[in-house]
C-alpha cells in the first residue's frame, strides 16, 4: 500500500492556508472541515508548514485566548514532514511515529499533492484485512 493508493481512495484535496491567516482563522478552518491539521501555503503548492489542533491546543494552553489574533506563521511547524506517492504505508507509519506526529503532506517535484493521516493508513490497511480476510474464507469454503 502506498501514499498513492491512500489518495485514490480518499482524495487528494487539501486544506492550505496562508501563513499570515491568523490562528483563530486556523483554527475555524480546522472545525469547518473537521480535519486535523491545515498545510501552510502562500501560493497551495509550497509546503511552507503545517498547523495542527494539537499545535492550537498547546498554544491555548500556555498563551492563553489571545494566541488565536496570532499569525499562522508564528506557530506553524516549518520543519515538515513529507511523504512521496511511491511511499509504503509501513514508512509513512514509522516516519509519523518518529516524528510523533498524524499528518503527512505528499509531495512530488516539489509540488503539495495530497495529506496523508493515520486514520487514512489505518483504514485502508483495515480495509485490506477485511478482503484478505474473505479470500482466504472463500478459499477455504470452495
Amino acid at each position: 500500500m502506498t501514499a498513492e493508493r491512500i489518495l485514490r481512495n480518499k482524495g487528494a484535496d487539501v486544506a492550505t492556508i496562508s501563513p499570515e491567516a491568523t490562528l483563530a482563522e486556523a483554527a475555524a478552518m480546522l472545525q469547518a472541515r473537521n480535519i486535523g491539521a491545515i498545510v501552510v501555503s502562500g501560493d497551495g503548492a509550497r509546503v511552507e508548514g503545517i498547523v495542527s489542533e494539537r499545535d492550537l491546543v498547546r498554544a491555548l494552553a500556555m498563551r492563553g485566548a489571545e494566541v488565536f489574533a496570532a499569525r499562522v506563521a508564528d506557530l506553524m511547524t516549518a520543519d515538515v514532514a513529507t511523504c512521496r506517492l511511491g511511499d509504503a504505508s509501513r514508512g509513512i507509519l514509522a516516519r509519523m511515529t518518529e516524528r510523533r506526529i498524524r499528518h503527512l503532506p505528499v509531495v512530488e517535484d516539489g509540488r503539495l499533492i495530497g495529506i496523508v493521516s493515520i486514520g487514512d493508513v489505518v483504514k485502508l490497511r483495515l480495509d485490506d484485512l477485511v478482503h484478505e480476510t474473505e479470500a482466504m474464507r472463500e478459499y477455504i469454503t470452495h
